[in-house]
């Protein structure tokens, strides 16, 4: 009788334990962030708003500066088709190194902020 007593304790306690680590571990919070503050949400639309005009500002200057390209170009075409093949104008190198300047300016603005 005396291994059934032991045996049906040591299932008792085998039971129990289950139970007593339940109890003793800290109740489960929330992982969930607060709720913004009227601060916080006025800071979020002042951000949005700030972000929104910088794109804008960089798609005008695109604009201006594609237009600038474009002229530019055009007059390269006209100084290579007044020039032969035996003269490369000053005026034409010029024009060219301005147009690779902005192409660049152009490229590095379509890229946007890093």
């Amino acid at each position: 009788m005396r291994p059934i007593r032991i045996a049906s304790l040591l299932f008792a306690c085998l039971l129990a334990l289950p139970c007593a680590a339940q109890q003793r571990t800290a109740p489960r919070t929330r992982d969930v962030a607060p709720p913004p503050t009227d601060e916080e949400d006025a800071r979020d639309r002042l951000e949005k708003d700030m972000a929104k005009k910088a794109r804008q500002e960089r798609h005008a200057a695109l604009i201006t500066d594609s237009e600038k390209l474009l002229k530019l170009a055009v007059e390269l075409k006209a100084y290579v088709d007044k020039s032969n093949e035996n003269v490369l104008s000053l005026e034409v190198i010029r024009r060219a190194e301005e147009i690779e300047k902005l192409a660049h300016s152009v490229k590095d603005k379509m890229k946007g902020p890093n």
